[in-house]
């Protein structure tokens, strides 16, 4: 019998792969919507990711190779989480709602930290909600395959209440 440790440990790699479903929804309705719109790519993540790893950013248009690699990084590693809340019970549409608030967090986390983003706030109202739309999408895709593929097996009945 696997130990605790070794569930979380399968749900987290079974939610990176979800959230690796999730991007892929997410980043193909981000296409259709560019191509409705003719919005501008984003380079932010790009140029969050250069940040990160100290190499030199602009605000010139980037390779789309450091948007995906973004992209697709953080979707894994964010879905590794939801891995973890759908084998512990956290599941559904409710922690489909929390997990793109985490996702958002994530984001803002990383883009204002290394200067590259500004804080949502002071967006336009379009480019805030194209934001919370794909980060929506890549969550609720992202839950319905965790949920769909993991067993919510250390869900645990201790701590209802406060005492």
């Amino acid at each position: 019998m696997a130990t605790r440790g070794q569930v979380l440990a399968i749900a987290a790699l079974k939610g990176a792969v979800s959230g690796l479903v999730g991007v892929a929804a997410m980043t193909a309705a981000g296409q259709l919507e560019i191509a409705v719109d003719h919005r501008p790519r984003s380079y932010v993540p790009a140029r969050t990711l250069r940040a990160l790893l100290g190499r030199p950013e602009s605000d010139a248009p980037q390779s789309a190779v450091w948007n995906h690699a973004m992209h697709w990084g953080t979707g894994a590693v964010v879905g590794a989480l939801r891995g973890v809340w759908a084998v512990t019970g956290i599941r559904g549409p409710v922690a489909n709602v929390h997990h793109t608030a985490v996702r958002l967090a994530v984001d803002q986390t990383l883009e204002n930290g290394t200067g590259v983003g500004a804080p949502p706030t002071t967006w336009p109202k379009q480019e805030l909600a194209v934001d919370l739309a794909g980060k929506s999408i890549y969550s609720f895709v992202t839950g319905i395959v965790a949920d769909r593929w993991i067993a919510p097996v250390l869900l645990s009945q201790r701590g209802r209440t406060s005492h």
